[in-house]
Order: C-alpha cells, then structure tokens, then sequence
C-alpha cells in the first residue's frame, strides 16, 4: 500500500509540474513550480525504489500513467488535440507497462530468468 501511495504521489507531482511547464509559455512564474514539481517527482521516485518496488515496473507505470494523464488534461486545460491515434498510442503504452509487471514477477518454483 505505502509503495502505491508514493508512486502515486510521484505521477501526480510530475504531472503537475509538466502542466505547469505548458503553462510557463505565458507566465513564467509556473517555472517555479516546474522545478519544484520535478524535484518533488524524483524524490517520490527514489522512495518507491527504496520501498522495494523494481525500477522496471515503477518507471514504467510512472512513466506511461504520466503520459496519459497530461496527454488527456492538456487536451482539457490547454486543448491541446486528443485523437484516436493519441489514444491508441496511450493504450499501447498501458499494455507495454502491463507486460513489463507481469515479466517482473518471477515464476514459482523457477530461478531467475536472465
């Protein structure tokens, strides 16, 4: 649960502070949170890790839960264009992280495949 809750923490700070990066081109005070943001992210980050989880599988749900979610609230806030190809592309995504979680776990019974 705890490992959830930080990776979560970590996708919504990155999240929030590649939003602002977009809205920076306007006013240049969202640098602030910017750079804050990406700190925040990374230090969230780094807590997951040490709480256990392997870096495949939070970067990649990290990574692909990000994309999706500023690719669909920057079509919200900014309109920025969603298309299908957009959405294939996301669900694409999504299935990559999916495979990359189940390759993660190792079988039963076998020793670790190299």
């Amino acid at each position: 649960m705890r490992k959830s809750a930080l990776l979560t923490a970590a996708i919504a700070t990155e999240v929030t502070a590649t939003l602002s990066l977009r809205a920076s081109q306007d006013n240049s005070w969202w640098l602030i949170i910017v750079v804050t943001g990406y700190l925040g992210a990374f230090v969230l980050l780094t807590a997951v890790l040490r709480a256990g989880m392997p870096v495949g599988v939070a970067y990649g749900i990290w990574g692909a839960s990000g994309t999706a979610a500023t690719a669909v609230l920057a079509a919200a806030l900014f309109g920025d264009p969603f298309t299908w190809p957009v959405a294939a592309g996301i669900g694409l995504i999504a299935a990559g992280v999916l495979l990359v979680e189940l390759g993660s776990r190792p079988r039963p019974g076998a020793g670790a495949a190299l």
